[in-house]
């Protein structure tokens, strides 16, 4: 390998990128190639994704299909299933989920089974970049081996390069985008790390190189087991300012007066999205291999779990004030997406409690103006819903028993939701500024 030649060819753009995995973090990633110029190979089992992207079409709300449009007419991006077009690529970088399984330890699947596509076809020279986060030493004891078992008998750091950068995509975020948020990346050798700089220098703005694929790995951990215990405290604290009859939306307000030594972290139905509910559980598995108890992530996790539940039973409480059970009750839940403003379902809370209202008897419908319907293009893993988000109308609001607000989209006018529903039952404070029929409103 010549580390110099690889620079250079990064340098005047003449290398070319292979993304694996064309979702929230591997679209970003080629937008940002091909807006710098590069020629980019997309890889992704998913053939209707394939297609779409290859007739310049987005399946993600928050992306545009302009961008996508212009560099498949370009010919700066081509999206393909078939992995024998590997050697085509000078760096491959790898953005596959990492989910956890039914017993909530890694699930590692979607990792190994990209190594194995890609180990057949892997030629000399190349840089392979895993971007999915994981566990520490994943890249070096579970990628590297299945690579180097390829037929080639190549030899990471000797033959090709191979580093680990996590993604730190925020889909839906105004103020950073994947070009503007610092790019942490290890590598397995000095040169591997070179090359792997390199190439995210040119569309990142800041690089942060750290001594090992290891580092990488667990600085990616770090950032989000700290939400997560964060978001644990404050809904723990939600809990128990309930039974005390104070509001903890007020606390939080309050103590984000002080400029110095805290930072406001808010309560809700439970946690979302692809990292802070998955991560934490990452680092747990592996610490048991040395031994040490990992006790504070563990309790937060229950927390943020039981949350979703506490919420249902607050439900429960408040249609029990009005004399109904929640067995027949029309429920509507209030936002599918994880979080405000998204189509992005991953692990989204308002799932569990479609499944938890269900399971009590409720009929459940929900509404999610980015989300017209459940399953979206890919399948969900736990959940087997077949449903469609139904139109706020005042005659459909009135015709509930309650509204589980879940997320607050911005689209959402409150004023309207409180004076025509029954009961609206408020996760997220969402209803802190209407004026009328505050007695509608418990907040939970």
């Amino acid at each position: 390998m010549n580390t110099q030649d690889f620079v250079k060819k990064i340098e005047n753009k003449t290398a070319r990128v292979g993304v694996i995995g064309l979702g929230y973090v591997g679209i970003p990633l080629v937008l940002e190639f091909g807006r710098q110029g590069y020629h980019v190979l997309g890889f992704d089992v998913d053939p209707v994704k394939v297609r779409m992207i290859n007739a310049g079409q987005s399946y993600i709300k928050h992306i545009g299909p302009e961008r996508i449009a212009a560099m498949v007419k370009d010919g700066l991006f081509e999206a393909t299933a078939d992995y024998a077009r590997l050697p085509e690529v000078d760096a491959v970088l790898i953005a596959v989920p990492t989910p956890l399984d039914h017993h909530r330890e890694p699930d590692m699947k979607y990792v190994v089974e990209t190594g194995k596509a890609m180990a057949p076809h892997l030629r000399a020279g190349q840089l392979v970049v895993l971007e999915s986060t994981t566990y520490p030493g994943t890249t070096e004891d579970l990628l590297k081996p299945i690579l180097e078992a390829g037929k080639g008998g190549l030899v990471a750091g000797r033959d090709f390069y191979l580093a680990f950068s996590p993604e730190r995509e925020d889909p839906g975020n105004k103020h950073f985008n994947t070009s503007t948020i610092a790019k942490v990346v290890g590598g397995l050798t000095p040169d591997c790390l070179t090359v792997a700089c390199a190439l995210y220098g040119k569309i990142i703005g800041k690089v942060v190189p750290v001594s090992s694929c290891k580092v990488a790995e667990m600085s990616k951990l770090l950032e989000n087991i700290f939400r997560n215990v964060n978001i644990g405290l404050v809904n723990e604290l939600k809990m128990l300012t309930d039974r005390m009859d104070i509001d903890i939306w007020e606390v939080i307000s309050a103590a984000s007066t002080k400029p110095f030594g805290f930072m406001p972290f808010y309560p809700g139905p439970g946690l979302g999205g692809h990292c802070i509910p998955i991560d934490p559980f990452y680092l747990t598995w592996k610490a048991r291999e040395y031994d040490c108890p990992t006790r504070l992530i563990e309790t937060s996790g229950e927390i943020n779990t039981q949350v979703t539940e506490w919420v249902v039973e607050k439900l429960a409480r408040a249609l029990n004030d009005r004399k109904k059970a929640v067995n027949g009750s029309k429920v509507l839940v209030l936002g599918m997406a994880y979080k405000r403003d998204i189509d992005d379902l991953r692990e989204s809370p308002s799932l569990k409690l479609l499944e938890l209202l269900k399971d009590r008897g409720a009929e459940v419908s929900y509404n999610d103006p980015h989300i017209p319907r459940v399953p979206i293009l890919s399948p969900m893993r736990h959940y087997d819903f077949h449903m469609e988000s139904q139109a706020l109308t005042a005659e459909y609001l009135a015709s509930l028993d309650a509204v589980l607000v879940s997320t607050d989209h911005s689209s959402y006018d409150w004023e309207f939701i409180c004076t025509h529903a029954p009961l609206v039952v408020d996760t997220r404070n969402a209803c802190v500024n209407v004026k009328a029929n505050r007695e509608r409103i418990v907040k939970a």
